[in-house]
């Protein structure tokens, strides 16, 4: 996924094979949290970065959504693909959607282009 993912944002030839998963950025772990262990992207909540990963991976949580979407806009792409599958994000899409604020374009954009060439089903 994530070869075609640096193909399909730089345009590069698709017969072009490149291990993009070290071309990926994502913040090393030591830059992900402040001192409290609260994750750079949840500046304005009191959460460890465990405490994030329990409310995404939890589907029951009436609260899911909200990380989901909140990781999605305030995470640099990179990170938040490090906690959300493109298809979990496709498949929750409806349910996510209301709480990504400007970025929206860009991840439905991004799934469109994704569900265009078969990496993901929509």
């Amino acid at each position: 996924m994530k070869k075609y993912l640096f193909q399909l944002l730089h345009g590069w030839d698709a017969n072009l094979t490149i291990e993009v998963s070290s071309m990926l950025a994502p913040t090393p772990p030591d830059k992900l949290v402040d001192q409290q262990g609260r994750p750079y992207f949840l500046w304005d909540v009191d959460m460890t970065l465990d405490e994030f990963r329990q409310a995404i991976q939890d589907r029951g949580s009436a609260t899911r959504h909200y990380f989901v979407g909140k990781v999605m806009r305030q995470a640099k792409p990179d990170d938040a693909l490090q906690f959300v599958s493109p298809q979990e994000m496709a498949d929750e899409w409806s349910s996510i959607e209301r709480y990504l604020g400007k970025t929206r374009p860009f991840w439905e954009w991004l799934l469109e282009q994704w569900a265009r060439l078969g990496y993901i089903t929509r």
